[in-house]
């Protein structure tokens, strides 16, 4: 059941709504109790290059097994997008959220280039036939969605592993375009997002920025995406072009799999949450 309702249209402005005429039952409704089989939350500890990070898995009613997301957060991650995780699993998938090396209580320290590797050990937890059994995940149905930096995680997570059936970016950055920046402004950024963070500074992590912002271009995932199924959602926080750049590397590749959506909002999508729910949603139900 779905319940159309002229408000979602108007708030998500005209070539949104043109795209979106209905909000998922997932939204505002529960789903049935299933007293054999119920939905549940379980903590995570998952091994990444020698220490455990934490992470959580929202798993649905029912059997299973069933389809699978996972979430990356931002940097340094406030936006944990944990409604959405609530709405994804309410629409039968298991939701999967995590905090890299270094961030949120996570073991080690924290390296821009590590949240890939984090993400892929994730993945890889996922995968192994016994947690998938006990977590009840289609390992054949497995997407992957992330916020800011992590969209620039999604992006370059998915573009090696083609055993993903979709990706969502949603108000992704591009870290190698960081260092164009000047430095003392990207310095003063990068102190505004590091409270959670360990064993950095702002100076290390514009460093870091600085010796592979090359490698950290989004647009070198763009080979790799031609063939996922790619979600795209900006927001007017002046980031928008650099997703826009991605998305046309993709097409110019041969690419013909990208669904793209632009929202005037702020980065944190703070009064459009049901839209933007409503369209992961859909478009997720729409994958095979």
């Amino acid at each position: 059941m779905r319940l159309t309702i002229v408000l979602f249209c108007a708030l998500a402005g005209a070539p949104f709504a043109a795209h979106a005429q209905s909000v998922p039952a997932a939204i505002y409704t529960d789903p049935p109790v299933d007293h054999a089989h119920p939905a549940a939350m379980t903590v995570l500890h998952v091994l990444s290059h020698g220490v455990l990070i934490n992470g959580l898995v929202y798993s649905p009613a029912g059997a299973g097994p069933h389809p699978t997301l996972l979430i990356c957060h931002g940097l340094p991650g406030n936006e944990k997008n944990l409604d959405l995780a609530q709405a994804v699993r309410r629409a039968g998938w298991n939701a999967v959220t995590f905090n890299y090396r270094g961030s949120w209580g996570s073991p080690g320290v924290f390296r821009f280039a590590q949240t890939v590797e984090d993400a892929a050990a994730v993945l890889a937890f996922l995968r192994d036939p016994a947690n998938a059994a006990t977590l009840g995940v289609d390992t054949h149905r497995l997407a992957i969605a992330g916020h800011s930096m992590g969209g620039w995680v999604t992006a370059r997570t998915a573009a090696h592993d083609h055993g993903l059936i979709g990706a969502v970016m949603i108000s992704a950055g591009d870290l190698g375009r960081l260092d164009q920046m000047d430095r003392g402004k990207e310095i003063a950024f990068m102190a505004d997002d590091m409270e959670s963070l360990a064993g950095v500074t702002p100076e290390s992590m514009v460093d870091e920025i600085h010796a592979h912002a090359q490698d950290f271009l989004l647009k070198n995932a763009a080979v790799g995406l031609v063939k996922t199924p790619l979600l795209t959602l900006t927001s007017d926080d002046g980031l928008a072009d650099q997703t826009d750049a991605l998305v046309e590397a993709i097409k110019a590749a041969g690419g013909k799999s990208v669904t793209s959506h632009h929202v005037a909002t702020d980065h944190g999508w703070s009064d459009h949450r049901i839209a933007l729910e409503s369209t992961i949603i859909t478009w997720l139900a729409g994958l095979h």
